[in-house]
Formats: C-alpha cells, sequence, structure tokens
C-alpha cells in the first residue's frame, strides 16, 4: 500500500467504519494485519491520521498506527513527543479493544519504557504503564509481559508503594518464565526498599526455587539477596534448597555465590567481630554486586539479634552492659537501637533514663482485640481462596491432553504385569 491521499483516507474510513461490535472489529483486526508491513513502510507519513481517529473509539486502528509510528528509529528530541501520544492512548484506550492485538500493544507500551529512559525521567512512565498493563490483564491473576517493566520503572523513580500495589496480587496465570523471574526479582527489590521483609524473601525464594534448565543471571542475583535478607528478618539462613528446587540451581547457585555464604556463616557465631571482618574481605565484591547497603543492614541487624537474645536471660540490664555485651561503642548508641527495637516491635521494654537501666517486658498482645481477630479472619478467607484455586487447577490439569500424553509414556516406561507376582499378604 503506497500511501497517497486516497489510501490514507480509505484506512482511516475502514477504522472508523469498522470499531463499532465485536463482528466488526474482528474484520478490522484482519484487514490490518494485511496492511500491517504496508504500514510500517510508511511510518513516517501516518502521525497525521491519528489526528483524525479517537483513541477511545478507535482504539485498535489507533493501536496499529501508533505501533508503525514508533516502529522506527527515535531520536532523544523526538521521545518526548512519543511519550505523551503513548501515554494519551493508553489513558484513552478500550480494553477489550487493545486484547484483540496485545502483541501490538505491549510493543507500544514495551518502547514507551525505553523512551522514558532515555529522557531519564522514569516517573513519567509509571502511572501510563500501571493504566496499561490492567487494561491488558484479563484478571488481577494474570501476569503480563508489562509487569516486570512496570517494577523496574517503580525501582528507580523510587516509587515502591505504587509498585507495591500489584505485588498484592495472587499471579496464577504465568505466560513467560523470564516474566515471573523478573516480577519476582524486582517485586523483591521493591519490598526490600519498602522493608518489608517478609514479602521479600516470599517473592525472592520463587527466583530461586523457579524451574530452570540453565542458571539464569536473575536467579543469582535473588539468591544473593536471599541470603541477605534472611539475615536481616530472620537472623539466620538455611543452605539447604527445598526439594523442588531445579537440580540446575541447586548445582551452581552456592558456586556462584561464596561472599554471601561466608557472611552468613560469620553471622551465625553471633560475633560482631567476625561479620565485621568478612565484610572488609569482601567488600569490593559486595560494592560491585551494589548489595552493600544491605549488607550494612545485615550488620546493624545482629546488634538487634544479640539484643534480643538479652531479653531471654535477663528482666533488667544497664544501658553499659548492653554495649558491653553485643560491642557497641557507647551506653547512648546502645539506648538508640533499644529505642529503634521498641518502636519497632522487635522487643519490648522501657527505659529509665534517670538511672539507665532497661526493663525487658512480656509480648502485651492477648490476640483477643477485634482488630487481631479481623486480620486471622482475613487470612483464613484467603488460604481458604487459595485452596479452592489449587484444587480447580489440580482438576483442570488432570484433564489437560498434554499432561495425560505425559504421565502416559512415562506409564510406559513401567511393565505392570510384574505386578501380579507381588505376594498376597501385601494385598489391600
Amino acid at each position: 500500500m503506497n500511501l497517497n491521499m486516497n489510501s490514507a483516507e480509505s484506512l482511516v474510513a475502514q477504522i472508523q467504519g469498522l470499531s463499532g461490535n465485536a463482528g466488526d472489529l474482528t474484520q478490522l483486526r484482519n484487514y490490518l494485519k494485511q496492511s500491517d508491513e504496508s504500514l510500517r513502510a510508511e511510518s513516517t507519513q501516518l502521525a497525521p491520521l491519528l489526528t483524525e481517529l479517537d483513541p477511545s473509539m478507535h482504539s485498535l486502528g489507533y493501536l496499529y498506527i501508533l505501533d508503525a509510528c514508533t516502529s522506527g528509529p527515535i531520536s532523544k528530541e523526538q521521545a518526548n513527543e512519543v511519550v505523551l501520544s503513548v501515554a494519551r492512548f493508553v489513558n484513552a484506550c478500550a480494553a477489550e479493544q487493545i486484547r484483540m492485538a496485545p502483541d501490538k500493544f505491549i510493543s507500544v507500551c514495551k518502547r514507551f519504557k525505553d523512551q522514558v529512559m532515555l529522557l531519564d525521567d522514569p516517573m513519567r512512565g509509571v502511572a501510563p504503564l500501571l493504566t496499561a498493563l490492567r487494561k491488558l490483564q484479563t484478571s488481577s491473576e494474570q501476569l503480563t509481559t508489562l509487569h516486570p517493566d512496570f517494577l523496574l520503572l517503580c525501582l528507580l523513580s523510587k516509587c515502591y508503594k505504587t509498585g507495591l500495589s500489584i505485588l498484592e496480587d495472587d499471579i496464577l496465570d504465568v505466560d513467560q518464565p523470564r516474566d515471573l523471574f523478573l516480577y519476582c526479582y524486582y517485586g523483591g527489590m521493591i519490598c526490600i526498599g519498602q522493608k518489608q521483609f517478609r514479602k521479600a524473601l516470599e517473592l525472592l525464594h520463587n527466583v530461586v526455587t523457579a524451574p530452570m534448565s540453565i542458571t539464569s543471571a536473575i536467579a543469582v542475583e535473588a539468591y544473593k539477596k536471599y541470603i541477605l535478607v534472611s539475615l536481616i528478618h530472620l537472623g539466620q539462613f538455611s543452605t539447604n534448597f527445598p526439594k523442588y528446587t531445579s537440580s540446575a540451581a541447586q548445582r551452581n547457585l552456592k558456586n556462584l555465590s561464596q561472599p554471601y555464604l561466608e557472611l552468613a556463616n560469620s553471622y551465625s557465631t553471633g560475633k560482631i567481630s567476625e561479620l565485621q571482618m568478612c565484610v572488609q574481605t569482601n567488600r569490593e565484591k559486595f560494592d560491585g554486586d551494589k548489595n552493600f547497603g544491605l549488607v550494612k543492614q545485615v550488620m546493624s541487624s545482629m546488634y538487634k539479634r544479640n539484643i534480643q537474645r538479652l531479653t531471654q536471660t535477663y528482666l533488667t540490664l544497664s544501658l553499659q552492659d548492653i554495649a558491653n555485651t553485643v560491642q557497641l561503642n557507647s551506653p547512648k548508641e546502645a539506648e538508640m537501637h533499644v529505642l529503634q527495637m521498641i518502636q519497632d516491635g522487635e522487643i519490648y521494654a522501657t527505659i529509665n533514663q534517670k538511672d539507665g537501666m532497661v526493663r525487658f517486658l512480656e509480648d502485651p498482645e492477648q490476640y483477643k482485640t477485634c482488630e487481631m481477630i479481623e486480620r486471622v479472619d482475613s487470612s483464613i478467607q484467603r488460604i481458604m481462596m487459595l485452596s479452592k484455586k489449587l484444587t480447580t487447577m489440580n482438576e483442570n490439569m488432570s484433564y489437560d491432553p498434554s499432561y495425560l500424553g505425559k504421565v502416559g509414556k512415562e506409564r510406559q516406561r513401567f511393565d505392570f504385569d510384574d505386578f501380579d507376582t507381588v505376594p498376597s499378604k501385601f494385598n489391600i
């Protein structure tokens, strides 16, 4: 299609005339697919056509033209206009239309992400990409390929709370394994930024234990952070992998993370001097991995763990004794640690400022307030819902032809006739 005046008017007329109902839209999609190569060839002439279309009514046709317009090289000078155009389209487009060409929509959104990064302004991309992935999703349980891009922009712009909004969803539908790896890795980093270490551990654990035929770089970096977050949040780290971890991960992750395992071993001694020595020895490696900030939190957490151990032995203790026992520089520093731990709910204690004595208390939570009952009930309801979903997924899998075919091949390895010779005393 050589885009002259007549063909341009014909294209616009087709889009405007076939955007009314599902049947027409299917016809329009077929027409646009056939014209796709020609549209790309004439991409530099297409931008004026967008002014004749309404992105909310003619979303499918608008998408094809916008995709063609942004398919070529984009200079930094043009990037700002591209970002504005795509953001306006994403906000206005009809979800049911763009889902008819999801690959096109994803391509446009990924180019949009590239342009906001080229402009060194990732925050501009956060809201539009969140809107885009919500429109692309058929349910909140679906992981789209835009999820990792959105979380990356949240990380780069430090919009951690916005990133958390999608991490609350239970993901059950995954198309591409790499999307899951990046979603969990970036999500784990966002949770670390918000100090939600329990959720961070869950997401990083998913990366480390996900099926993989070869050890990915993402899994290696996730494992390093998994070690550090385990020390910060749990005060310990186990080198044993769950049984469902891939053999590739079990073979290689430990070898590729030796400085971090050495740090975990030093941490387990409870001696701050040994931990500091290990950190100094591996400082260059931690800096190179951009994990030194987390390593410093690991060191700080050791002081907290040692103070927590004191609560199991003593009812009262002076700030000076606490400083000496956990190897802090002064009673004032010990007081700051104790106050922070009280504020974070990590210990229960009072400080007598007059004589510098700390009195350790029992946990005041009696688990009988309305708020606590609501939290428990909410957790039970969520577990019941997840159980039903897993049961449904298991039933669907048991009828899946590809799964049944694979199971059938596995069974052919065995000669079940041999079981006829089993002695009768084993019969049930």
